[in-house]
């Protein structure tokens, strides 16, 4: 009996001694690829119409009625408001008047002129009296013309009690009512074009460099934080403005309905620049999940060996992060299969497996 205990007891601790089977554990992965070493700065800027124009009269007056109201969606060519024409028609008729004054003038002046040089060839008239029928003919006819341009005047000073939308678009501002009194130049109204909108940047000097027209450019807008869009540049001001700043103009690419005019964009400029030691050129691009935390502000990755199947913990150079990448110069290899996932359960020198990369993780 006693020698059986023995036999159990030596049997279980010979079980609690034998070594756990190790668990190789899958890692998802990336093979490292070098890339450009890329910066983003977020500028502010306000959207605007790509075809926008302040309408005024060109001749003053009494408003005599307004045909469109704000926001109105007008054609080129409609009727937008008019001023009362009654002084402007006066004028035209009176120029008329004139002009046909001038003629009947000039016609009596060609018959006496005609006359003279008759008489004058038969020797019957003096030379005076000859020049003076031809200077009154020559002033007849001038007057002619100063008639014909005051009642070209006219004209178009009464046409200009008409303000008429020069393309189409909508009314984005309306600056009088009936009755008002208006003076020619004065802005009435503001029409924005259907050819889109844009938005309107001051670049800093150090880096109008760096971009040049038909860029892409990514897009965002705070009051409307569900609309996100891309834009591409189409003018980059030659001099500089306000704090040594330059203008740049985005031309919006995407058709956002609820985005208007006068609202604030943020637009992501892009760029190869300089990494935080300094580097410039190209640096391995991977996602920020792959990075671990050292001592010191340190960061490493885990570097899979295909031959031993384990990752090795390794230090690397981060000279940026960008849209969740992160950008190395130096400590990787060309191809070398970086762990992208759970790199804080990971230690030096443990066995792992590689995730079918065809297979969709659900984390």
């Amino acid at each position: 009996m006693p020698s059986l205990a023995l036999s159990l007891l030596l049997s279980a601790c010979r079980q609690e001694q034998a070594p756990a089977e190790e668990i190789i554990r899958p890692i998802a992965w990336v093979q490292a690829e070098k890339s450009g070493l890329e910066q983003v700065r977020r500028l502010s800027g306000i959207v605007q119409p790509v075809e926008s124009a302040e309408l005024s009269f060109q001749v003053g007056g009494k408003i005599a009625g307004v045909h469109v109201k704000l926001g109105d969606v007008v054609k080129q060519g409609q009727l937008l408001a008019t001023i009362e024409d009654s002084p402007y028609r006066f004028d035209q008729m009176s120029s008329q008047a004139s002009l046909e004054q001038s003629i009947a003038t000039q016609k009596e002046a060609e018959n006496e002129y005609q006359r003279y040089a008759e008489l004058e060839k038969q020797g019957l008239v003096s030379a005076s009296g000859y020049d003076n029928a031809k200077t009154g003919y020559a002033r007849a006819n001038s007057a002619i013309d100063l008639a014909r341009a005051q009642l070209d005047i006219s004209n178009k000073n009464l046409r200009d009690t008409r303000l008429i939308a020069p393309y189409d678009g909508k009314i984005s501002q309306r600056l009088l009512e009936p009755s008002m009194q208006v003076a020619a130049g004065q802005g009435v109204f503001e029409i924005e074009g259907q050819m889109g909108l844009e938005v309107q940047v001051m670049i800093p000097g150090t880096l109008v460099r760096d971009i040049s027209p038909g860029q892409e450019l990514a897009i965002a807008y705070p009051v409307l934080p569900e609309l996100t869009g891309s834009g591409v540049i189409t003018e980059i001001g030659s001099k500089a403005q306000s704090a040594n700043a330059f203008p740049v103009t985005v031309l919006v690419k995407n058709d956002l309905q609820h985005l208007r005019a006068g609202m604030t964009a943020e637009v992501n400029f892009t760029f190869a620049g300089t990494g935080r030691s300094g580097y410039r050129g190209e640096a391995f691009r991977l996602p920020v999940s792959a990075l671990g935390a050292g001592v010191g502000q340190q960061a490493y990755v885990f570097v899979y060996d295909r031959q031993s199947s384990q990752v090795a913990k390794r230090r690397v150079e981060v000279e940026n992060i960008l849209n969740n990448d992160v950008f190395i110069s130096s400590g990787l290899k060309q191809g070398e299969i970086i762990a992208t996932a759970g790199v804080s359960y990971l230690r030096h020198g443990q066995r792992v497996s590689l995730l079918d990369q065809q297979v969709k993780q659900f984390n």
